[in-house]
């Protein structure tokens, strides 16, 4: 367990929206991180995906970066455009 890990355990235990929050802004983080990956192992630069998905640049950015929520639909024609399919799961 690194520093991070420490303080997040212990700021979390003492403060339950702390907890919340770093929660969904990390999963948001990772979404994005996996999709930037994705199109980079495709060999597509972020402009080409956003002509493939007839956006902007800024748009594709937008969503690596997890600067806002993303729809199913959105991450659907994200996966669509490198040539994979979404799967979601409940746990």
């Amino acid at each position: 367990m690194d520093d991070l890990d420490r303080y997040t355990e212990k700021r979390g235990e003492s403060s339950p929206d702390f907890a919340r929050t770093f929660e969904r802004g990390y999963e948001q983080f990772r979404i994005g991180e996996l999709l930037r990956q994705v199109r980079i192992q495709a060999g597509l630069t972020q402009n080409d995906l956003a002509e493939k998905l007839h956006t902007r640049k800024s748009a594709v950015s937008r969503i690596e970066n997890h600067s806002e929520d993303i729809r199913l639909s959105t991450l659907a024609h994200y996966a669509e455009a490198l040539g994979k399919k979404l799967k979601v799961v409940i746990q």
